[in-house]
């Protein structure tokens, strides 16, 4: 058993990959409606000018086409798995190529084209890598049994924020 199948793990990526799939069934209904949301162990939070109602068939949809094998729902373009990808690549690669610079400045902005080409490959590579980790270790497809339990509004001052809990 992998430690990314261990209990609390297990639910969050279930849940991420709900919510993922959740987010591309709304946006499919609104296209141009602006949404995010964040998982953990049980459930997600989903932000936007969406209503309960239909982010709740959404989230059972989304659930049922999981549990159908539509396990591309789970991965979302716009997830932060793939903005650390590219970020954690191209600091890395920066990092490397700022490796014997000197503290001058002459000498560091001498170094700016190859950090810049680094950088570039390193968004290169992390255009497949996000959505890889993502569907191999941020988000688990196969819903196992889970339910979405309710979905309510959650009153606050600013954008409508949405409490989707699930169980299983």
């Amino acid at each position: 058993m992998s430690v990314l199948d261990w209990g609390p793990l297990s639910r969050i990526r279930r849940n991420h990959a709900l919510e993922h799939a959740t987010l591309q069934i709304l946006a499919a209904r609104s296209p141009g409606c602006r949404m995010a949301g964040y998982s953990d162990a049980q459930g997600f939070w989903l932000v936007g000018q969406v209503p309960t109602e239909e982010i709740a068939a959404a989230a059972q949809e989304a659930l049922r086409r999981l549990e159908g094998g539509e396990h591309s729902l789970a991965v979302h373009p716009n997830c932060g798995t793939n903005f650390a990808a590219a970020g954690a690549l191209a600091g890395a690669l920066a990092w490397l190529a700022m490796l014997g610079a000197q503290r001058g400045w002459k000498q560091r902005l001498e170094r700016l084209p190859m950090l810049m080409a680094l950088s570039t490959i390193a968004l290169i590579l992390a255009q497949p890598l996000g959505p890889l980790l993502q569907a191999r270790v941020t988000t688990a497809a196969a819903p196992r049994g889970m339910r979405v339990l309710s979905v309510t509004r959650q009153a606050a001052g600013g954008p409508p924020l949405h409490r989707v809990l699930t169980r299983g």
